[in-house]
């Protein structure tokens, strides 16, 4: 290990954190060095398999153990912000889990600990990083879809049964009404606008199923948020963990004055695009990938093989890549405190407007804070 080399600890490392392995590895600036979880008999076992020493089943005791640099944070939401903090102020570099936070309170909190700390804070918001949506980022960037004023983003996938597995998420993601889960929705979707949500009006469809015990969820099947973006723009973004159907996690459309794109809604629908400079005279689809050439780069179209391996379409991968380049190199990452709240609070100031029956809530700018 060379003394520039990044030593990295996983919180939560039997499930979630699992997943950060192989990129942690894979990475020439980084070496993962210890691993915690409260899960004892099964750390123990994740260690033996990679050669690690360090086991720990207190994140503080870790965080103090002088052993790291930096921490991955993938534990229930609730703890994202009170683990981040502690890292943060002891100048442990940190990429947590999404969403950011559960409460105002913490998103002030972690904001707080972020700007007055030396170390780098990131979120891990892995759906930005999927192939068909870096593309559109980029095709965005350039301008070719225009002045952009619409934007759609989806998370449906039904989780009842996962509900029981990992207990938090009965509490945290259907036990509270409201867009509980937005990131992986809204994140890609405000990267392309390049705006931020300035208020929030959300709505649900009702109570149709109940967990094992018979009670009755509180999360509605669906809701749906409308978002009033700082630019005048508007993105609609819709949750759903209950309905019993097939999933459709990705589904993202975008609207410009040149141009439009649309994710596959089902098996065998593409992404497909319609720029104005592309297609003057005809206002017609082509497949997304069609420009793939032209606007990744080349990391994305030769990946190494860990890209490939690595969930959510290699994004578990990538923001391991752009997080331990933006601490080797002192550069801001892509997925900042600001930008981590741009993505959060939006959803928790769903919950206040889905109490208040629709009602249009303003979402404060951590900027301001």
């Amino acid at each position: 290990m060379s003394a520039d080399t990044i030593r990295f600890g996983i919180i939560g490392a039997v499930r979630r954190g699992s997943s950060f392995v192989k990129a942690l590895q894979a990475h020439p600036a980084a070496e993962l060095v210890a691993l915690c979880d409260i899960q004892e008999d099964k750390l123990r076992e994740a260690a033996e398999e990679l050669g690690l020493g360090l086991v720990f089943t207190s994140d503080v005791e870790m965080l103090e153990s002088g052993e790291i640099d930096a921490v991955i944070v993938a534990t229930p939401m609730p703890l994202h912000v009170p683990q981040s903090v502690v890292a943060l102020e002891l100048g442990i570099h940190v990429l947590s889990e999404v969403p950011a936070g559960v409460s105002y309170e913490q998103c002030r909190e972690l904001v707080r600990a972020a700007k007055t700390s030396t170390a780098t804070y990131m979120m891990a918001e892995n759906y930005t990083y999927m192939r068909p949506n870096v593309i559109v980022k980029e095709i965005a960037r350039r301008g070719l879809f225009g002045e952009t004023y619409f934007g759609e983003g989806a998370y449906i996938h039904e989780l009842k049964a996962l509900n029981e597995q990992t207990t938090w998420r009965r509490r945290w993601q259907t036990g509270i009404n409201g867009n509980t889960y937005p990131t992986h929705s809204i994140g890609p979707v405000l990267q392309w606008m390049d705006q931020r949500v300035v208020s929030v009006m959300s709505v649900g469809s009702g109570h149709h199923y109940r967990d094992p015990r018979g009670e009755r969820y509180e999360l509605e099947d669906t809701v749906e948020t409308l978002c009033r973006t700082s630019g005048g723009g508007l993105i609609r973004i819709r949750l759903d963990m209950l309905s019993d159907r097939p999933h459709n996690m990705t589904w993202y459309a975008l609207q410009g004055t040149d141009g439009a794109y649309e994710a596959g809604r089902g098996p065998g629908d593409e992404p497909h695009i319609w720029l104005r400079s592309r297609s003057p005279e005809r206002i017609e689809w082509e497949p997304l990938e069609n420009l793939a050439e032209e606007f990744l780069s080349e990391r994305w179209l030769n990946p190494p093989e860990e890209a490939l391996q690595a969930g959510h379409g290699g994004g578990d991968y990538w923001e391991i890549s752009d997080f331990v380049d933006s601490i080797a190199t002192g550069s801001e990452p892509p997925i900042g405190i600001h930008e981590a709240m741009d993505m959060t609070l939006p959803g928790l100031a769903s919950q206040q407007s889905i109490v208040e029956g629709g009602q249009w809530v303003a979402v404060e700018d951590s900027r301001t804070w």
